[in-house]
């Protein structure tokens, strides 16, 4: 770009040096031996290397800057017009003296002044094309690039010395890419994009532009002392066709925005309805609450309608009223809310979007009050009124048809935002409470051992799965010497959360009591006093303990209102339930508990296998209501006793939920199984 300008700089100082000296050889009576067509040529070059000049120029300007374009022809167009003045100024000051009659001094004035205009016209053609081409289509760029070739190609048509006045191939060429000019001065859609305060600032730019051409031109083409009938010989298609496209976009532009100016106000209006319509519809994206929603409602109904005041008042059942406010105070208020009681002339309006009565919408005239028009609008969200929107005007029907249906539009848009927003408070509500049940499913499971205590005289194998996140079942083992262990399994009443909590703190009893190496009936017996201090009175627990020795090969335990124990005997091959009897921890609270505890003792043979269980398996239903039942668990054990607990286990819960016909557990599932050696 930089060298394209340094170029053109040069050559237009050959341009003048030439003419210089052939004035001078002239006067002398000499032949410098220049041909005609070395200044053309020179003159040609010049005009290419600005065309590229601006090209690269006008190309880093922001291509939707409509009027920092035109200003940029503008600020061309006044440099060029002063400087021109100041070598008119110059010339006047001289007047005359012997200086002003110099033909050296007018020649190279008259070359400095025609190299300026130049620029100006090619810097204004290359913003034009801009305009021209915004939003263009492919036939329109193939107008312009054949309109663009053919003007190029008119600089070396200069080089043949035809003119304007003599020359017949000179008027078609001219005729032909001026009627190409017309047709494509008729591309103004960058119009419509402008603002009522940038249409302004446009036509007055533009006002400037086409006196700055007409001045170029007839500076160029008209001689001070005579008229403009009279024109010089235009020697170059290149640069009146240049004055000729310049003129009509010029023009058909200005006629354009001006025509176009008494819709501006109504395409900005409409304009700013549509962001505002869009800033409702993204005001949860934006992260705004419900009364920042009702403040943009507010705010964008009173730019739509031109109203003077308004407020919209948010009724609550357990809070007072809130009010969002524009420009009117809290006592002026009530003054206009007694006013539209008593007001008669009022329009009721149904609600488009609604048959609701409630919704409808209320267009009062008052009297009596310094706002004589108020249009009242229901808010409604999940068919519900929350509140109401009132619009003051105060000139009377100062509310049209079209100003009310923006404003129920506007009004429907903003329900559905506070709508939506409720239910992604609710949605993010949601997600906290399932985060925190799945923290609470964590925890507990971490309550339950990962590995279960034993030695080599016994297998063991446990599995539970919780009816909801968290559940009440609760299993743990205990090794209180090489060859005794104990082991518990319990079921706290009720489900979730709460079953959870408890389920805690009968493993922290637990884990208390079992390291005083207890018997069955003191661990129950402290174990029921502990919970009857901390469990609520609808509360309890169920449980069975038992302690193994392995040396005796005997298991002593006691019931707490839990499930019989499975036991498969064998040498008989046969599999029971323990029928002792017991109450569950938290129902009695008081010392007589210890009269309901039975503890029972057993010999264990080899391959001998205990299942300890809670009532979600036994009382597992399926969608006959029918009952999994004890009947069925002893049939599996008696035929699968053969397999290792972890392979009864399976075989348990999967016969259970084939049994059940569906994967929703109604209660919690937990199996423990013991087989010995």
């Amino acid at each position: 770009m930089r060298l394209s300008l340094v170029l053109a700089v040069l050559l237009w100082l050959i341009v003048i040096l030439i003419d210089v000296l052939q004035l001078l050889a002239i006067r002398s009576d000499l032949d410098l031996g220049i041909r005609a067509e070395i200044p053309r040529l020179i003159e040609a070059l010049f005009y290419v290397f600005i065309v590229i000049y601006y090209r690269f120029k006008i190309s880093n300007v922001e291509s939707g800057n409509f009027v920092d374009l035109l200003w940029r022809v503008f600020a061309t167009g006044l440099v060029t017009t002063i400087i021109s003045l100041i070598f008119r100024l110059f010339y006047s000051s001289i007047d005359g003296t012997a200086l002003a009659n110099n033909e050296f001094l007018i020649t190279a004035l008259y070359d400095i002044n025609k190299a300026l205009i130049s620029v100006f016209l090619i810097s204004t053609f290359t913003v034009w094309k801009r305009l021209i081409l915004y939003q263009k289509s492919k036939r329109l760029v193939f107008y312009w690039n054949t309109f663009e070739a053919g003007l190029m190609l008119s600089i070396l048509f200069n080089l043949t010395g035809y003119n304007l006045q003599s020359h017949l191939w000179f008027q078609i060429l001219f005729v032909a890419l001026g009627g190409m000019s017309i047709v494509l001065s008729g591309n103004l859609k960058w119009v419509a994009y402008l603002n009522f305060k940038q249409k302004w600032k446009s036509i007055l730019l533009i006002l400037l532009i086409i006196i700055y051409i007409f001045y170029f031109f007839s500076y160029l083409y008209t001689p001070p002392e005579e008229s403009l009938a009279f024109l010089q010989d235009i020697d170059s298609l290149f640069l009146i066709v240049l004055f000729t496209f310049l003129t009509f976009y010029s023009i058909f532009s200005l006629l354009v925005i001006l025509f176009n100016l008494p819709t501006s106000s109504v395409f900005e209006q409409k304009m700013e309805e549509a962001i505002n319509f869009q800033r409702l519809s993204q005001s949860i994206q934006q992260g705004e609450n419900e009364d920042e929603i009702f403040d943009v409602l507010l705010t964008s109904s009173m730019s739509a309608v031109y109203a003077d005041a308004g407020w919209i008042e948010i009724n609550s059942h357990d809070k007072e009223s809130k009010f969002i406010a524009k420009h009117i105070s809290r006592e002026k208020i009530n003054q206009v809310k007694e006013h539209t009681h008593r007001a008669k002339s009022r329009t009721v309006m149904k609600n488009p979007f609604s048959s609701d009565k409630d919704s409808e919408r209320v267009l009062i005239t008052l009297k009596k009050s310094t706002y004589r028009s108020v249009f009242i609008v229901p808010i409604t969200v999940k068919s519900n009124v929350v509140g109401f929107m009132y619009l003051l005007n105060e000139v009377t029907d100062g509310f049209n048809k079209e100003m009310i249906n923006i404003i129920n539009t506007f009004a429907s848009q903003a329900s559905v935002s506070v709508e939506n927003f409720r239910l992604m408070g609710e949605a993010i509500e949601n997600e906290r409470y399932k985060e925190e049940l799945n923290i609470a499913k964590s925890v507990q499971r971490a309550l339950l051992p990962e590995q279960l205590d034993h030695n080599d005289a016994f297998q063991i194998h446990a599995f539970t799965e919780a009816a909801a996140e968290v559940g009440g079942d609760y299993y743990d083992t205990f090794k209180l010497s090489d060859t005794k262990f104990a082991i518990v399994i319990g079921d706290v009443s009720g489900k979730g959360t709460s079953a959870a909590f408890h389920m805690s703190q009968m493993k922290g009893i637990f884990q208390s009591l079992v390291q005083l190496d207890l018997s069955p009936k003191e661990f129950l017996i402290h174990a029921n006093t502990a919970l009857s201090k901390c469990l609520e009175r609808t509360s309890f627990i169920t449980l069975t303990y038992y302690i193994i020795d392995t040396e005796k090969r005997e298991i002593e335990y006691a019931r707490a209102g839990h499930c019989p124990t499975l036991y498969y005997d064998k040498q008989k091959k046969e599999a029971d339930f323990f029928q002792n009897k017991g109450l569950g921890l938290g129902i009695m609270r008081n010392d007589s508990y210890k009269n309901f505890i039975e503890v029972n003792k057993i010999s264990f043979n080899k391959e001998d296998i205990l299942v300890l269980y809670t009532d979600g398996i036994s009382e597992a239903t399926n969608s006959e209501k029918d009952e999994f039942g004890f009947e069925r668990m002893k049939s599996l054990l008696e035929k699968n006793a053969h397999y290792d607990p972890v392979m009864i286990q399976k075989v348990f819960i999967s016969k259970l939920y084939e049994f059940c016909e569906r994967k929703d557990l109604d209660d919690d599932y937990t199996i423990v199984v013991i087989k010995f050696k």
